[in-house]
């Protein structure tokens, strides 16, 4: 039986130039997400655990409209940027 690992994409920016990207980490964090290891996603990739609302809030937004969705999302959004960057910076240093 094969394991969610097999089919997760390899990062071009760090085949091609040496490095990670701003987006690597993602797929294993929502794999050890899967697993139960929820202290390790966080590790792995920060923004996990405003991606994965964002994304609900967005979906059920698709199908539901509802009040102050847009604040919600906007906000969800910036928390998210904000992370991705920050994380980015001291994986760096």
């Amino acid at each position: 039986m094969s394991s969610l690992e097999d089919y997760m994409l390899p990062c071009l920016n760090k085949k091609l130039f040496g490095f990670e990207c701003m987006g690597c980490g993602m797929q294993r964090s929502v794999s050890l997400i899967l697993h139960g290891d929820f202290i390790g996603a966080f590790y792995m990739y920060p923004a996990i655990y405003t991606l994965i609302p964002l994304f609900v809030i967005i979906g059920i937004n698709f199908l539901f409209k509802f009040k102050n969705s847009n604040k919600i999302i906007n906000a969800l959004a910036i928390a998210t940027v904000f992370i991705i960057i920050t994380s980015f910076i001291i994986k760096k240093i």
